[in-house]
């Protein structure tokens, strides 16, 4: 069974800013398994960044944009699905526009046994 490590709504990335690191508290480092990342983003010009254990699983690449209607879906919105060796995982979003954008979000681990 998974868990989700890290989750919002509308998080809000100011323009032309790169957020703070979005991954915190219990779950920030996790052992060997697999890690999911769905998102879906208020508008296009908003990328994300994605590391575990230092290693990088997303550089800075666009979230795709599907329009302004509807909610985000986990499975409709996977970005990255990988297995992963561990150690400590880093998000982060970066608005490459000239205003504020908004993202919601969710990753998941789920350990191998």
């Amino acid at each position: 069974m998974g868990v989700f490590v890290a989750s919002n709504t509308t998080f809000s990335v100011a323009a032309n800013a790169k957020s703070a690191d979005q991954v915190d508290g219990e779950f920030e480092f996790i052992g060997k398994g697999n890690i999911s990342l769905s998102a879906l983003s208020s508008a296009t010009g908003l990328n994300v960044s994605l590391k575990v254990g230092g290693i990088t699983i997303i550089d800075d690449k666009p979230i795709p944009f599907y329009g302004t209607t509807g909610g985000m879906k986990i499975l409709d919105n996977i970005l990255v699905n990988q297995a992963v060796n561990g150690g400590r995982i880093e998000l982060f979003f970066r608005n490459t526009t000239a205003g504020a954008l908004t993202v919601d979000y969710v990753v998941q681990f789920e350990p191998t046994r």
